[in-house]
């Protein structure tokens, strides 16, 4: 197809679709990559919204003779998601539960629901889908059926291709298919015609039929004890049934689809299996060792104590949850620097009797002197040992530089017996090679995910890369392992198939997609007839490198385009509402892969990288359009394993982006909204009553519903002036700090700035009122970062002989004070001073939470009246700091009852919200993570924000009022 062909053509697909396609070069970027190592620019990319669009894509793709490439959450690490034909986004629109029955134990569902979402659905009546993934709060049924994904829990609930009963499909041809368990006469009944489904049985028939070719696979496919088998089409499974032998079970063909990557049919119903779930109380022992070979002798002897998870973690994997914000809580169990930890988890009806079945397993690791430490964690520990477990794949994206965890030979499964030999050979043959490989994940069934460590823009490296993977695919083949538990075959293992199964059954897979797909339609490339292994990378070998040059420090990550090279593609910003936690806030209000912290960071590595023509790498449309929704929440740069900080891109984009597009003026006006204050509080009234008019706001772009913050009648920083003499701390002193009076607080907020002030004074702390300039949040969130590291050099000036381990900076407001820990530390000329000031600057929450810790605020200064507390904390304070702090500070009152709400970002995130065309997403953000809660409280009970943007977005979701956490203290304080 010509390019001038292939948009008419396009543009005529697009016209009769009922969902959306695009083929713009951003869609083309963004889904040019999928978790893996690969990238290929697409045709363009469908949103289906039901059968008939995709039998309308089914006749494209045969026209025009292309390829459609499935595509559910995209976390697919063997670069199944990633081709040059025309990728069928399924995410979107196909979500739904069709139908369940709760006496068969069986639920029919769309191919786009989350495996996570579903088991909610399913918990109260007692029943799950067993199988789960580390992206389970993301990944979709459809992708897990493609994939056979197993995960986990697959020593005691199998894998998918287990629990697949029935796949509604569309065939090549369009016409549709329903594969399920059948007896030996429908299955005969089902070859007789002409239709291709006929064929499909048909040549199933003949091919399996041939003793000659039923001994070749059983002696060439991997073991049967295997239960992670996951190489080329499941034809081995298929002969164990009563077609093919002696075996009492129906044939299924919907067992072969099961683990097809997608290339045989488009499945668009699934009925799959459940189980009941599991006794409710969980212990894990956490068996420490001091070499992976001990690991994996102990794991033979643990896995004869009917385990319900057993993973590995590694040294190198428990290293980088080091360096992750949000895993670091995680860790509290890790006793010394062991080399290797077990993660073994039991489960039964009481406590008591979980503690028994672990003292049996510690006993009998100890008989065996396998480990040296054994702790135990109940429930909810439990839980957090697991959550550090599962984020061990994006971790590894953590690797400053070029050099990667590569997933190239990360999914081998070999008999539990056999994995303690199969890793002793691996490590030497790796040792011998120069490489110190990562050990982690299914240590229980044989599998373990094993990565080089590998630079891919190289040439050498990429050499190796290949020879790797093959020596590899050797051993084992040696063992009669699969070459492919869980991750597919994909690009990178799609063509060591032949030598995994050899070439005569490699032949008759050839020809099993021969019936199924004869022009090649579906996902070209994957399992017959594969890609390249050592081609179509990310990155182009041996380039020369481009020379970025950002206002923003970003040598931690070696430059901004490293940093965005950091996202691997796990997803994690997929994740639904919830699922917990606020990343990312845009993307869950529309389900667009568009807004997410992955689509922007590879957004930007591919403009950056392939933008030749312009001097100015910054200056393009579409990464003014893939950042425009980013709230700047900063909840990825500590939800993401990578820590891929979206919000620093952002605004160093719109920096570069404006040198060359200038900035409209409700963009400046936002940007210098002290400037303006300054003015408007010169007659604050009529200022507060012309900006609340709807002509004004229709002037300014600011969305009508909104209401604009009132100036307050004085600013706080007058009133210190006026009462700096009577503010007095109580005797007896107790010490030192000084007050960062932020530019929110100073115009707005007054009440929230005096109440902070008497509350320290109060409780006997002297405040140090120093003259300084705004914190420059406002022009950080909108790009005029010379004008911020102007105001943070000043401020670092300012205080950085005077701030100190005694006399600490405080803030009442998160985004301002949290700033010396963020972004000044990327922007000021004296680094040294701002990485001080970092360690140094609290809010007043983390403030009043040291002095409770130090002894210095106990309960007894505050009132018996029994209140409730919910706290809404902003998304910096948790993403920079915590609402733990919050959590006890409010807990001093010991009637009152507190709680932290599960509330993701609020939606106004600054300026955003008040924005005319982000209005509407904002208080949709706001609806699903927030509003909705605050709606079911008690008239009575107080909610806490911290974040001025929070309690006004509070104010205008619900009507309700939210003071600012010190405000709810003061009030309680009695002396």
């Amino acid at each position: 197809m010509s390019l001038t062909t292939t948009k008419s053509n396009l543009n005529g697909l697009a016209n009769k679709l009922k969902g959306e396609l695009f083929f713009d070069d951003l869609y083309k970027s963004i889904y040019a990559t999928d978790a893996s190592v690969y990238r290929k620019i697409p045709l363009a990319v469908a949103f289906p919204k039901d059968d008939n669009d995709l039998k309308l894509l089914i006749d494209f793709a045969l026209q025009h003779q292309i390829t459609l490439i499935p595509r559910a959450a995209g976390t697919s690490l063997a670069g199944q998601c990633v081709g040059d034909g025309l990728v069928v986004d399924i995410s979107k629109h196909f979500t739904s539960i069709l139908a369940f029955d709760e006496k068969a134990k069986t639920v029919t569902v769309q191919p786009g629901i989350v495996r996570d979402e579903l088991n909610q659905y399913l918990k109260p009546y007692g029943l799950f889908f067993g199988p789960n993934t580390s992206t389970s709060n993301r990944c979709m049924i459809g992708g897990m059926v493609g994939n056979n994904s197993s995960g986990t829990t697959s020593i005691q609930f199998g894998v998918t291709r287990d629990k697949v009963i029935e796949l509604k499909t569309l065939l090549s041809d369009g016409s549709k298919a329903v594969f399920k368990a059948i007896s030996n006469e429908e299955f005969k009944q089902k070859c007789v015609g002409n239709s291709l489904e006929n064929k499909i049985y048909k040549t199933i028939f003949e091919e399996l039929s041939d003793k000659a070719k039923q001994q070749e696979i059983r002696n060439e496919f991997p073991k049967k004890s295997i239960h992670r088998r996951n190489t080329g089409y499941a034809v081995d499974e298929l002969l164990n049934t009563s077609t093919f032998s002696t075996s009492n079970e129906n044939i299924n063909i919907s067992k072969l689809l099961c683990g097809s990557e997608g290339t045989l049919a488009f499945t668009t119903e699934i009925t799959i299996q459940l189980d009941d779930l599991p006794p409710t109380q969980s212990l894990v022992v956490a068996a420490h060792f001091t070499s992976i070979q001990e690991s994996l002798q102990a794991t033979v002897v643990a896995m004869k104590h009917n385990l319900y998870t057993c993973e590995l973690m590694d040294k190198t994997i428990l290293d980088c949850t080091k360096k992750n914000r949000e895993q670091l809580k995680n860790r509290y169990f890790i006793e010394g620097d062991p080399k290797a930890i077990l993660l073994l988890e039991i489960k039964a009806a009481t406590d008591k009797e979980t503690e028994a079945l672990a003292d049996q397993l510690i006993a009998d690791l100890e008989q065996h002197n396998f480990g040296y430490s054994y702790p135990k964690l109940f429930n909810a520990d439990s839980e957090k040992a697991a959550e550090l477990r599962k984020a061990g794949l994006g971790l590894l994206g953590n690797i400053v530089g070029d050099n990667k965890a590569v997933a190239c030979i990360e999914d081998t499964a070999v008999d539990l017996q056999d994995l303690p030999a199969y890793i002793k050979e691996f490590t030497a043959m790796m040792d011998s090679y120069g490489q110190e490989a990562v050990y982690y994940a299914h240590a229980g069934a044989g599998e373990l995910h094993l990565r080089p460590i590998l630079n891919l823009k190289k040439a050498e490296d990429v050499v190796l890369f290949k020879t790797i993977t093959t020596e590899t695919a050797k051993l084992v083949k040696k063992y009669k392992g699969s070459f492919s538990g869980e991750h597919g075959d994909g690009i990178v293992r799609g063509e060591f198939i032949p030598l995994m199964i050899g070439d005569k059954n490699y032949d008759l897979l050839r020809r099993i997609k021969q019936v199924f797909d004869p022009n090649n339609i579906f996902n070209k490339g994957k399992i017959v007839d594969a890609f390249p292994m050592d081609t179509s990378f990310r990155y182009e070998v041996d380039r020369n490198e481009p020379d970025i040059k950002t206002i923003m420090d970003f040598s931690d990550s070696e430059g901004i385009l490293k940093a965005a090279e950091k996202c691997n593609g796990s997803g994690d910003c997929r994740k639904s509402t919830d699922a917990g936690g606020m990343m990312c806030p845009s993307y869950r209000a529309t389900l667009n892969e568009k807004d997410t912290t992955r689509a922007r960071a590879n957004a930007l590595r591919e403009f950056l990288t392939n933008s030749d023509e312009k001097r100015n790498k910054f200056d393009h449309e579409e990464l003014k359009k893939v950042f425009d929704l980013c709230l700047s929440c900063k909840a990825c740069a500590s939800e993401c394993p990578s820590n891929v900080d979206v919000a620093s891109f952002k605004a160093e984009f719109l920096h570069q982006y404006q040198k060359l597009n200038k900035p409209s003026f409700r963009t400046k006006m936002f940007a210098n909204n002290v400037k303006y204050n300054k003015l408007g509080s010169i007659f604050p009234s009529l200022t507060n009553v012309i900006l609340n008019t709807s002509l004004t706001k229709k002037i300014m772009g600011i969305a009508i519903e909104r209401s604009i913050p009132k100036l307050a009648p004085q600013t706080l920083r007058k009133w210190i002036k006026k009462n700096k003499s009577k503010l007095q701390p109580s005797q007896p002193l107790k010490g030192e700090l000084t007050l960062f009076c932020d530019e929110f607080t100073n115009f707005y907020d007054l009440n929230v700035g005096i109440d902070t002030i008497q509350l320290l004074t109060k409780l006997g702390y002297q405040i140090n009122f120093i003259d300084h300039t705004e914190s420059g949040r406002s022009h950080i969130s909108k790009g005029f970062l010379d004008e911020a590291k102007e105001l943070a050099n000043k401020n670092i000036a300012i205080f950085k002989d005077k701030i100190n381990k005694n006399n600490p900076i405080i803030g009442m407001e998160p985004s301002a004070i949290l700033s010396f820990r963020d972004e000044y530390v990327r922007l000021a000329d004296d680094k040294e001073a701002a990485k001080f000031l970092a360690l140094h600057a609290y809010t007043i929450e983390e403030f009043l939470n040291n002095e409770i810790n130090a002894g210095n605020i106990n309960s007894s200064q505050f009132t018996d009246e029994r209140k409730e507390i919910k706290i809404h904390g902003h998304c910096h304070q948790k993403s920079l700091s915590t609402t733990s702090a919050t959590f006890a500070m409010l807990n001093l009152p010991k009637n009152y009852n507190v709680t932290i709400i599960n509330s993701g970002c609020c939606g106004m995130a600054g300026s955003f919200g008040y924005e005319k065309e982000h209005y509407e997403l904002s208080m949709q953000v706001g609806e699903q993570s927030l509003f909705s809660k605050i709606r079911k409280f008690k008239p009575n009970t107080e909610i806490s924000a911290a974040g001025t943007s929070c309690r006004h977005q509070i104010y205008d979701g619900t009507k309700k009022v939210a003071l600012h956490p010190a405000q709810l203290l003061l009030k309680a304080l009695v002396n």
